[in-house]
């Protein structure tokens, strides 16, 4: 059973399955975030939606370059967790079953190529402070306490 952090499920709503891939980057006592401007303000973990038929690391390595410019070296996987949300960029309702991988990060190739998205190093203890998914942030402290 998969932890669940966010909204409850709303009764009667229809949702689809999105499977996805997020990645905590890390460098010394900083981590990599995404500053994604729309369609709303918020600090994330750069990651995304896993096509149908991807595999999981090419698409770790894929949405983190198109959110943040970077490469990065995959350690392991932390664990995943499940929320229930709207997303507004694609206009449905989910459940997403998001996997955290622990990531170094390698060099910057290019500025983000995801319209709206800023990447952002940040202290990981301020990072903390500015995530707007619990899911995220449990996973970030989990790891803050290591």
């Amino acid at each position: 059973m998969l932890r669940r952090y966010g909204d409850p499920v709303r009764p009667g709503q229809r949702y689809t399955f999105r499977p996805g891939i997020y990645a905590l980057i890390h460098r010394g006592d900083e981590v990599l975030l995404t500053f994604q401007a729309q369609p709303r303000a918020e600090f994330q973990f750069p990651g995304g939606g896993i096509d149908p038929g991807e595999h999981v690391r090419p698409a770790l390595h894929r949405e983190v370059l198109e959110e943040t410019g970077w490469r990065i070296a995959p350690e392991r996987r932390l664990g995943a967790f499940r929320r229930f949300t709207y997303m507004p960029d694609y206009g449905i309702w989910a459940e997403k079953i998001c996997h955290i991988w622990l990531a170094r990060a390698i060099r910057p190739l290019h500025p983000p190529t995801e319209p709206d998205h800023t990447a952002v190093w940040l202290p990981a203890r301020e990072a903390l402070s500015l995530l707007d998914n619990a899911g995220e942030a449990a996973f970030l402290a989990a790891w803050l306490s290591r």
